[in-house]
């Protein structure tokens, strides 16, 4: 059991029959009491709430289970993984990846997260390198500043890259926030 007080981002708890990984956290000191402020991404749907809690409220802290897991392919709505030490496939639905369908990769490895057993959703790496597969010229002189322009990648996503890349690069891309970092070739 956790206070609201321990309460910080990332950790998971359990409160209404229900998963929730605390998305921001904010204490506020009153004059007698403190309440913590915290915003919270239901796991299982992937609604957010917010809420707000005295300081002697307490928590059961759900403890996630990680295993590696590579992606191999997507079958409508269903995304298949195999577990990298027993070779064990099991599959996930878009609700249960959210955005971390853009950016997956055939081949890619990934950390899978589960609960007593249930298969929660995908623990994505930072960054992920993308092929641009369709990409409008850019031309020198388009902008008085460092233009921007959309750019399609490998796995269908749209990002705004600047005017220099090209298809065929590869670019590195933030999966928290779904923006260009950096070309890599």
């Amino acid at each position: 059991m956790i206070n609201s007080s321990e309460l910080r981002k990332g950790v998971t708890i359990e409160l209404d029959d229900k998963l929730y990984q605390v998305i921001e956290y904010q204490h506020i000191k009153m004059k007698r009491t403190a309440l913590a402020k915290v915003k919270l991404r239901d796991i299982r749907d992937g609604h957010t709430i917010e809420r707000s809690f005295q300081n002697t409220e307490k928590f059961v802290r759900a403890r996630l289970e990680y295993r590696p897991m590579q992606y191999l392919y997507s079958d409508g709505d269903l995304y298949y993984f195999m577990d990298e030490e027993n070779f064990e496939q099991t599959s996930l639905d878009s609700n249960q990846l959210g955005d971390a369908i853009n950016y997956l990769k055939e081949g890619m490895s990934l950390q899978i997260s589960s609960y007593k057993g249930e298969l929660m959703g995908v623990e994505m790496p930072i960054t992920v390198e993308l092929e641009v597969t369709k990409s409008e010229p850019g031309f020198k002189g388009d902008t008085a500043t460092a233009g921007t322009k959309p750019a399609t990648l490998e796995t269908g996503i749209t990002i705004e890259v600047p005017l220099f890349i090209n298809e065929g690069d590869i670019v590195k891309v933030d999966t928290r926030s779904g923006s260009y970092l950096e070309r890599v070739n």
